[in-house]
This record gives structure tokens, sequence and C-alpha cells, in this order.
């Protein structure tokens, strides 16, 4: 993940090696920006944080999102992080990350109210690891019918279970705001400290984001709303962006009189493919977006949102 920052400029490589190192131009500004984001994404935090990625659209790049957004955490960071698909429906999380084994959040629910997880290789045993980035992952139950079942007290007791031994958590939500899992009490929306609300780069996802985010500020979740990260996804290079009718430019206005941060992530071939995702496959231009990104959200970890639990 770091290659990109620590590549030595062309001009500033034959000038050092012309002058056999006596004259050096020191790290271009692009390096120094990509460290001060790598910097922020290693923020330390003092207890568990969840990050939450929700869009009312499918097909918006939500999942690919908590894929590179994940993926760019635990390469960077030296502590553990996990993504949690709590997609209402059959999620995708596992599909882009990999998983090693058919266990799903339904076992782990299963094994902690019977046996209870009092250890990280208890909890290990219900996680998949991708590597090279050392992402854990726990997937979503693959019957739809078994899925549609998850509720807010079963999204409660995971939570609990990974913040006993992970210290950041991000989960993958489906499509919606109106499950029990997402909005329910002590649910998604309850425990979450940070939001991020993915849109694609056109006018009738941009005002999906948008609901979402009247969603956030008529309930109790006002404070998410305010603090959020609206990410565009799938933007068009330049020239195609010209051609378009599509203001992003103004979209991006909106959005920034409502959030906290906004970001746009480029289209890339790798990600459209569908598959498993991998970093070192996607165009450096992704990958410093979602190094950026990483940045936005580490910022706050030490500063979490979260609305008051019920008692």
């Amino acid at each position: 993940m770091l290659r990109s920052a620590e590549r030595e400029p062309v001009l500033h490589r034959v000038l050092r090696k012309a002058t056999f190192g006596l004259v050096s131009l020191g790290e271009s500004p692009e390096q120094v920006t990509e460290r001060r984001y790598a910097g922020l994404a290693q923020t330390a935090i003092p207890e568990h944080h969840r990050l939450v990625v929700m869009g009312l659209k499918g097909g918006s790049g939500k999942t690919s999102t908590v894929t590179g957004l994940g993926q760019t955490l635990a390469t960077l960071r030296g502590d553990h992080v996990v993504a949690m698909d709590a997609n209402p429906d059959r999620g995708t999380l596992g599909t882009r990350i990999g998983t090693e084994h058919p266990k799903t959040v339904r076992h782990l629910l299963e094994y902690e109210r019977e046996h209870g997880i009092t250890s990280l290789p208890h909890l290990r045993q219900f996680l998949s690891q991708a590597l090279p980035s050392r992402l854990f992952v726990l997937a979503s139950e693959r019957d739809a019918a078994a899925s549609q079942a998850f509720s807010a007290e079963d999204y409660r007791t995971t939570a609990r279970v990974l913040e006993r031994f992970l210290p950041l958590g991000i989960t993958d939500c489906g499509t919606g705001l109106l499950f029990d899992a997402l909005s329910g009490e002590g649910g998604v929306l309850d425990l979450a400290d940070q939001v991020v609300v993915v849109c694609g780069p056109s006018v009738d996802e941009a005002q999906s984001a948008s609901a979402t985010l009247d969603y956030l500020e008529s309930h109790r979740w006002g404070n998410l709303a305010e603090n959020a990260v609206v990410v565009m996804t799938k933007v068009p290079n330049a020239k195609t962006l010209k051609r378009s009718a599509v203001d992003l430019n103004e979209i991006e206005a909106h959005f920034k009189t409502r959030v906290r941060h906004t970001l746009r992530i480029p289209y890339d071939p790798h990600i459209a493919e569908g598959g498993q995702m991998e970093l070192d496959k996607l165009a450096p231009t992704t990958r410093r977006a979602f190094l950026e990104l990483a940045a936005m959200v580490g910022s706050r970890f030490n500063e979490p949102l979260r609305v008051p639990e019920p008692q």
C-alpha cells in the first residue's frame, strides 16, 4: 500500500544518481501528502471503534468501498481490523474479500449463545483473513431467508463479541434503511461511531445519498450525519465527465454543506470485475483514494460519536 508513497520521482532519482547522492530534492509534495494520510489512518484507537458503510441503492459500490477501505486500514495499522457483512439479503462481502471456510455470522451467534467466545482463537474460527492485508472478514449467512431474520439483537450480540478482541470494525450494510439490524434499538446505527455514505456519480444516486442523510438527521443520528463522509464511487475520467450532463462539482458542493468530508473514488476495471478485490491490482489513483478515505475516518478514531445506548 505504501509503495506509491515511497516511490522516488524520476527527476529526483536521476539527480541523486548523477551527483552520487550529493544532491537530493527530498520528498515530493505527493509523497508528503501520502505519508500524512498514512499517519492519520494509523491514529491510535482508545476503545473499539465502529465504522458503518451504507447506501440506499444497490450497485453503488458500497461493498467495494468496505473492501478497499478495510484492506487499506489493515495494511497500514498494526492492530486487527474486521469487516462484517450485515446485509439483510445475501451479502457479497465474502466474495469480494475471500473466505477460508463456510462459517458465517450465524455460526458465531450460535456458538456465543451456547458456549461463549472467550478468546481470539475461539473467535478466529468464524473469521476469514484476507492476505496480504490481514483484514479479518465475518461473512453473512448465504441463505437469504436466514439473513433476513438477522435482527438488531443479533447485530448487538455480534458487535459485542468482536469488540472484545478487535479494536476496529467496519460494517457493510445492505440497501434500505428500515430493516431491524440497521435502525432497530441497539442496532447498527446506535452502535456506530462513524458513517460513510456511498453513492454513484449520477443524480438519482446523489439524491438517495441525500435522503440517507435526511433519515439520519430526522431520527436520533444527526451527529453521525453531520460527521459523515460521502463517497462517490465509479467516477469516470475527466474526458468522460466533460461529456456528461451530470455536474459532480455541484453534487459535491451540496454534500460539503451537510457532511464533514466528500471523496471521489475513480472507476477501476479491477473493481468492476466483481470478483475478489486486491489492493495491488487497483490503479494508483484508486489506491490513493482509499488511502485518503482511510485518513478521513482515521482522523476521528479518538473522537467517538456514538449515540448513548438505551438502558
